[in-house]
């Protein structure tokens, strides 16, 4: 759930049980209305069940990240086959072929 109360005598022997909820109010002091005003953290929570694979949005969701992958040329000897492998089994034959190019390239026949 978006919200999630837990009104027991020993909330805190429950919240680790709990596997999604965008946040967790623990105990009768802690209602819903404070946890969205002035509790602390932030307001905009997953909803419509995405607690599932989400999280309350944070300073990471406005940061921008890439990849950076940089191979040297025995990386490709010694990781060609097995990338060529997956990208044939995934049907994408351009991106076999291209490691197939670098390989040949290096006097190297890809292994199956």
């Amino acid at each position: 759930p978006e919200h999630l109360g837990l009104l027991t005598a020993d909330p805190w022997a429950l919240v680790g049980r709990v596997r999604h909820s965008g946040a967790i109010f623990l105990g009768e002091s802690s209602p819903h209305a404070m946890g969205d005003y002035v509790a602390g953290p932030n307001h905009v929570l997953p909803t419509g069940g995405t607690a599932r694979f989400s999280s309350p949005i944070t300073i990471d969701d406005f940061v921008k990240i890439s990849s950076v992958i940089s191979l040297g040329p025995a990386d490709v000897d010694r990781l060609g086959a097995a990338a060529v492998a997956i990208a044939r089994s995934e049907g994408m034959t351009a991106h076999a072929r291209a490691i197939e190019m670098r390989l040949a390239n290096r006097g190297r026949e890809p292994r199956a």
